[in-house]
This record gives structure tokens, sequence and C-alpha cells, in this order.
């Protein structure tokens, strides 16, 4: 049992790290977006304002590579938001390769207590014979306690580590857009005022 019940709070203390770090607002802030376009629209684009954007969320640090990077043109722009965003996607999926282990783990953990309660059972018929249930009692209730506790770990850390890896795909795919229609509306309108 302690070994279930150490997976129960390091998976409780993931579940609640992962949903106070993956919160949308934190991620990807509403207005990020519109203020780096106006910092560049107005030319106060100098290092300190790119490392406070670069710190300032994960969207900001994929923006803040192509920003970085404007003046050489637009692949090399996509280049780097890709390899920061490869870095960010890998950010946001911290811990959660620890939460699916205690996913797979929990339930075997249950059935090795299964195991060692029927061992205790067959020793005690062994030793007191099949007449006294009180004997063969105890080692069943271990059995079925220890698969229940397993089963009751592992079924909630799943369940979150499959919730938590979708939101990531998703804030990713997101940040992704954001910055690709960033580079978009920043290249055209450069071209724009080429042209003119």
């Amino acid at each position: 049992m302690w070994p279930i019940l150490a997976c129960s709070v390091l998976a409780t203390a993931i579940i609640c790290e992962r949903f106070w770090s993956l919160r949308t607002s934190r991620i990807i802030p509403p207005h990020l977006v519109t203020q780096a376009w106006r910092l560049y629209r107005q030319g106060e684009l100098d290092a300190a304002r790119l490392r406070q954007l670069q710190s300032s969320s994960p969207l900001g640090a994929i923006l803040a590579a192509g920003l970085a990077n404007h003046q050489y043109g637009r692949e090399v722009m996509k280049e780097a938001i890709e390899d920061v965003g490869r870095q960010v996607a890998h950010e946001l999926e911290r811990f959660l390769d620890l939460l699916g282990t205690i996913a797979s783990v929990s339930p075997l953990l249950g059935l090795l207590g299964t195991v060692m309660g029927m061992i205790k059972v067959f020793s005690a018929i062994t030793a007191a014979g099949v007449g006294d249930p009180q004997v063969l009692a105890g080692g069943i209730s271990e059995a079925l306690i220890t698969t229940a506790a397993g089963l009751s770990v592992a079924i909630p850390a799943l369940i979150f580590h499959r919730h938590f890896q979708a939101k990531v795909v998703d804030l990713v795919l997101r940040m992704e857009n954001e910055s690709l229609r960033f580079i978009e509306i920043m290249h055209s309108q450069s071209e724009r005022e080429s042209e003119t």
C-alpha cells in the first residue's frame, strides 16, 4: 500500500501543478500578439523589450524568436519560431511522462498486493487448514484492498494524463497559428511599404 499511496500523492501534485501551469491565459496571453505588433510598428524592439517579451509567456518566447530574426526574412523567422516552439512544447509536456508512468504502474502495484494477499491466504490454509474462515478473510481482504487502491490511483491518473496531452497539443497548435499569422502580417505589411 505504501508505494500506491506514494503514487497517489505524486499524481495529485502533478495534476495540480499542470492545471496551474497549463492555463491558457498564462501560455497564450490574449493581447500579446497585438502588443508585439505595436512594438514592432513603433520601432521599439530593443534587446530589453525582446527579453521582456521572451520571459512573459511561452507564446512570448516564440514571438521573440521570430522578431529577433525579422531582418533575415520570412524563412529564417519561421525556422527560429519552429526551434523555440519545439522547446516550448517540450516544456509544456513536463511531468506528463511521469503521470503516464504512474497510471501504468499503479494497477501493477495493486496486482502485486493481490498476489501477496493470496500468498498469505495459502500460508494460512497450510498452517490452520480451511476450517476457519477468519484466517482466510485477512489475506483476501488485503488482496482486494490493494487491487482497488491501485485502480483508484491509475484511473484518474490516466484520465488527467490524456487530458493534459490533448491540452498541450491544442496550445502548441494555437501558438503556432498565432506566430505564423504574426509573420505573415508583418511581412505583408513590409512588402506593401516597400512597394510604395
